[in-house]
């Protein structure tokens, strides 16, 4: 949802001023002329770390490469791979293969990634896909998972719960959560997008389940549980490599694949702890993770 959401958003605001979007990634189509491979990212804290490792693997083969941070919508970014003004960007697989195809209804990681490639256009390719995943996750505390709520499942027997999450949940999710689970709640509370409204309604115990995000650096930190969801109602959201093919070579795209083979969702959650909460830089903690590899 968080990542639907930035391209909604963002797509609006950035469409309407595409010159100047165009004239800020014409000089990278300029590089790119030249050789050099410009990684691209959306504009938000993940995706922008994601970025800078990936620079950070295909400098150490020796490519020539630049960072293009801060794009924001996925239009923009799919438009400016197509037009050679970027070389690579960290993306979403589930997100990804429905803006690739509206009509898709896979959920499951494998089935995912396997439509993702079908369907990704003629000249960009995805690579390997990590373990690593960013993906919405229903959350309770760790009282209520100790009582036996493990699952969305075990949510069926608990129809007097309150759920917090973002408004717009209850028009996505709650006929699926009902014919998946029948679950039901007893009320949907609105709080924010996966942010301090949402945690504090869960430590403090107004509402029993809220919606957050499996990277989410808050979930370890209160000692929040996830609740398991054995049927995909949430699509997989595994962090994989969009590059346009002739960008990269087979050197720079083994080391994109060997940052996708290290990377897990815990140590991306980590990472954004890092930025977000320590307050240390992203090419700092991007660098940190390249010296592990």
């Amino acid at each position: 949802m968080k990542r639907t959401l930035a391209v909604i958003v963002a797509a609006a605001a950035l469409l309407a001023s595409a010159c100047g979007s165009k004239d800020d990634l014409s000089g990278a189509n300029q590089q790119s002329a030249s050789g050099e491979v410009v990684v691209g990212s959306a504009d938000f804290t993940e995706n922008k770390i994601l970025a800078e490792i990936y620079a950070g693997a295909l400098k150490a083969t020796g490519a020539k490469v630049s960072v293009k941070s801060g794009i924001g919508a996925r239009e923009l970014v799919v438009q400016a791979l197509q037009d050679k003004s970027l070389g690579v960007v960290p993306e979403y697989t589930g997100n990804l293969l429905n803006y690739f195809d509206k009509a898709n209804t896979t959920t499951g990681a494998e089935e995912v990634y396997t439509a993702l490639k079908a369907k990704t256009p003629s000249g960009l390719e995805v690579l390997d896909k990590s373990e690593a995943e960013d993906k919405d996750v229903l959350v309770v505390s760790k009282a209520t998972a100790d009582a036996g709520v493990k699952s969305i499942a075990d949510l069926a027997a608990k129809p007097d719960f309150v759920l917090g999450a973002a408004g717009e949940w209850a028009t996505r999710w709650q006929t699926k959560i009902k014919d998946l689970y029948g679950v039901t709640f007893k009320e949907i509370k609105t709080t924010d997008t996966g942010g301090p409204v949402t945690v504090d309604a869960l430590k403090n115990a107004t509402v029993q389940v809220v919606n957050l995000y499996t990277t989410s650096a808050d979930i370890k930190a209160n000692g929040f549980v996830e609740l398991a969801d054995p049927k995909n109602m949430y699509p997989a959201q595994n962090i994989v490599p969009l590059l346009r093919s002739d960008a990269v070579d087979d050197k720079g795209k083994a080391a994109l694949n060997n940052v996708s083979k290290a990377l897990t969702t815990e140590k991306l959650a980590e990472l954004v702890k890092k930025v977000e909460v320590d307050k240390d830089t992203i090419a700092n903690v991007a660098a940190a993770f390249l010296a592990t590899l």
